[in-house]
């Protein structure tokens, strides 16, 4: 049965009928992931007829931070090679999520007029989908705790990126700098080949593993990177310009300039300098990220310096680093959802060009994970010298107990968020200060919404 059947049809209208009810119940906006579970209980098998007929396969983004954005990286590095790609960029990462971005893109017979899909999941519900989908390629990007109510341990987050690599029919791409992705342990029972990406020697030390939060010591990248030398390496860093360096089997374009030492032949690396438009010093390693999986997928098809050209200039996905605008001021969306993301934020914000207004949300639904004790593995020193204008959210005041641990003043606690929003406005105009809001998924989507009654934000089909 082809993704054309008569089965496909009807499927569709089901899922659209399902849109349409809930945009009618929400007032216009229905949720992202309700017609998806409507088309999976309805019709198990369209998922894999859809996605099945694709060309050049599927490729699978997991790990504990980072997936969003990195997917939108892989897609705009696979759109500059000329292929037409499928993605569920709202980062509604669970099957029913990516069967409803699905619905927006297939014909009314079911067809995807595309060449290769983009899948950011869920680490849970990637198991669930490879179980109906077999990726060509995945990327797995850390193994850090978070969602302690969902997950448990850490150990159990690795195996369930186990079984996704096991499912992969072409390459997985691993962080070589984390402990449970790059062991051996991880990667000998794997059919498909192995390769990776990481941060140099000079950056370890900002790219901490969970086991090096725990430790408080940093582990070093061995020669021993899985599948040989790490596929992209990140060098340096200096503000937004950046060092990557490619192993020697990458592919340069024919016409492409000799790199000086970059050889095949010689076996040495080539070095290459990338200015980011993108904010944030994680989102960096996430460019190395999906450079490498993009250059092991395409393999002697990839243009190197195209690549590059194009990394340079990826845009922050919603909510990830976003930068708005208001009343003549930029805001900044910094999601946070465990100790790691947390401090990669505190770290970006560090390196801002002046005094910043702070607002801190956090909520504990089920997109966010109930278990709000990770909130005391962050060391919120940083924020000490300047303070926090507003915290708020349902745990509003969980999290003005933990910066006072930190002695970092809060001026207000406010766990209204529209209310909230007003008072940040407010305090930033006194001071004349851009805005950096620090928050948890749910407290971002709502936040971004309020945001759009009063000015431009980018809209985000659900």
């Amino acid at each position: 049965m082809t993704a054309h059947s008569p089965r496909s049809r009807a499927t569709v209208a089901l899922g659209r009928a399902a849109r349409l009810a809930a945009r009618l119940r929400g007032g216009g906006s229905g949720g992202t992931a309700f017609p998806g579970l409507v088309m999976e209980r309805a019709d198990p098998g369209f998922l894999a007829r859809t996605l099945g007929a694709l060309p050049h396969g599927v490729i699978v983004v997991s790990g504990t931070n980072g997936k969003t954005t990195t997917t939108k990286m892989v897609v705009d590095l696979l759109r500059a090679s000329g292929l037409r790609v499928f993605t569920n960029r709202t980062g509604s990462n669970f099957v029913r999520g990516v069967l409803a971005a699905l619905l927006t893109e297939v014909d009314a017979s079911g067809h995807l007029d595309a060449d290769i899909a983009v899948l950011e999941l869920d680490e849970a519900h990637a198991v669930h989908f490879v179980r109906a989908v077999r990726p060509r390629a995945c990327l797995l990007l850390n193994v850090m705790r978070d969602q302690l109510d969902r997950f448990g341990e850490i150990d159990y987050t690795a195996s369930l990126l186990h079984t996704v690599a096991k499912a992969t029919t072409g390459v997985v791409v691993v962080n070589a700098d984390d402990p449970r992705l790059a062991a051996p342990a991880f990667t000998e029972d794997l059919r498909a080949r192995v390769a990776s990406f990481g941060a140099g020697p000079a950056l370890r030390s900002l790219f901490l593993s969970d086991d090096d939060l725990r430790t408080g010591q940093v582990s070093t990248l061995t020669d021993a990177a899985p599948g040989g030398q790490a596929t992209v390496l990140l060098e340096s860093l200096h503000g937004q310009d950046a060092v990557l360096s490619l192993a020697p089997h990458v592919a340069q374009a024919p016409d492409a300039p000799d790199t000086p030492g970059a050889s095949a032949a010689s076996g040495t690396r080539s070095t290459h300098e990338v200015t980011f438009t993108i904010p944030g010093i994680h989102n960096q390693l996430n460019a190395c990220a999906a450079l490498a999986l993009v250059l092991e997928v395409l393999g002697q098809d990839a243009d190197v310096p195209a690549a590059l050209r194009a990394l340079s200039h990826v845009q922050a996905a919603f909510g990830r680093g976003e930068v708005l605008h208001l009343d003549g001021r930029e805001v900044q969306l910094s999601l946070v959802k465990n100790p790691a993301g947390f401090r990669m934020g505190l770290l970006t914000a560090a390196t801002a060009p002046g005094p910043e207004t702070v607002m801190i949300a956090i909520n504990d639904e089920y997109a966010d994970g109930r278990d709000m004790s990770w909130l005391w593995d962050v060391d919120f020193s940083a924020l000490r010298a300047e303070g926090v204008a507003v915290v708020t959210g349902v745990r509003a005041w969980d999290m003005a107990l933990r910066l006072a641990y930190d002695e970092v003043p809060a001026a207000a606690v406010e766990p209204d968020l529209s209310r909230a929003l007003e008072r940040v406005r407010a305090a930033a105009r006194q001071a004349d200060r851009p805005v950096r809001i620090f928050t948890t998924y749910t407290a971002m989507l709502a936040l971004r919404a309020r945001l759009g009654e009063i000015t431009d934000v980018e809209e985000v089909m659900k």
